[in-house]
């Protein structure tokens, strides 16, 4: 199923709830290493932990974690404390990008050193789910059945529930273990776009995925890569080599959106140089006066009418 197809399916229809029945959770919003990173003791900036949304379906009774970071104990803490769990740690799903570090490490939380977890269902691409099964310390999470495997299929929808889909994107990115996807996430009334992390929106189009702008076009809220705020972050850097879209870029690729289209978007996965960690610097309001967002720890967006 194409992903334009694909924005289209998934019409069914639900009673209105009286509460928010499924309900997105910012856990996470900076890069891999969260802040203060490793040899940075002297960082007196805001905390980050790493980018990780999670989906709520309170209809059904269940949680689903997007991204299992190095900080995942604390933020399943954040989540049991907006909706506990119904049983065990109430993770019905965790659908992984890729391996890169802030991506993946928390799997080994569900490990027998420390919770002991049981077929914790996890969803992955073919080559995220061959990592993960030949690699240890991830495969004894497979031959423990502290976890239970999922291999996803690229450009194709896989129902969660009957009124909650998901649908992989492949995006450009360094794959040296895996393949790297985003996530269009799709209930009857909502859909929500989440990618961390990628090469370039070009590279992305020129591969048959489509324009950023008409990625937004199909959602109600786009979480989307804001590693660096422009090319002279990182100082003695030759910032080519990383090639992350940058702020600035995004914002002016966008910049002839209407306002109702810019408003969607949410600047995630941000490093612990970029000027848009602190809510008040001048790159943060420069973002908001553009019409546009930053995604932040503990945001909380409804996913049903």
């Amino acid at each position: 199923m194409s992903l334009s197809a694909t924005l289209g399916a998934l019409a069914l229809t639900v009673s209105a709830p009286e509460s928010c029945a499924r309900e997105l959770v910012v856990l996470g919003a900076g890069q891999d290493a969260g802040a203060p990173q490793i040899g940075n003791a002297d960082d007196t900036g805001p905390r980050l932990l790493p980018s990780s949304i999670a989906v709520i379906d309170r209809e059904n009774g269940q949680r689903f974690l997007f991204d299992a970071t190095p900080a995942i104990t604390e933020q399943l803490v954040v989540l049991d404390r907006i909706e506990p769990p119904k049983n065990g740690l109430g993770i019905d799903g965790v659908f992984l990008t890729h391996a890169h570090i802030g991506h993946y490490l928390g799997l080994a939380y569900l490990g027998r050193e420390a919770a002991g977890a049981s077929k914790v269902p996890v969803f992955a691409m073919p080559r995220m789910v061959k990592f993960l099964r030949e690699n240890a310390p991830w495969s004894q999470l497979h031959t423990l059945d502290n976890i239970a495997v999922t291999e996803l299929e690229a450009d194709g929808l896989a129902p969660v529930s009957d009124v909650f889909g998901v649908f992989p994107i492949t995006v450009p990115h360094r794959d040296e273990f895996s393949e790297t996807v985003g996530f269009l996430i799709m209930t009857p009334e909502k859909r929500a776009l989440y990618v961390p992390d990628l090469d370039s929106w070009d590279e992305f189009a020129e591969a048959g995925g489509g324009t950023l702008s008409d990625l937004i076009g199909g959602v109600d809220y786009a979480f989307i890569d804001a590693t660096f705020w422009d090319d002279n972050e990182l100082k003695g850097r030759d910032m080519s080599a990383i090639p992350h879209p940058r702020v600035t870029g995004t914002m002016d690729r966008l910049a002839d959106l209407p306002d109702s289209e810019r408003a969607k978007v949410h600047f995630i996965h941000y490093n612990h140089t970029n000027p848009i960690r602190e809510p008040d610097s001048a790159e943060s309001k420069e973002v908001a006066e553009r019409g546009f967002n930053i995604a932040r720890r503990g945001m909380r967006m409804c996913l049903s009418d």
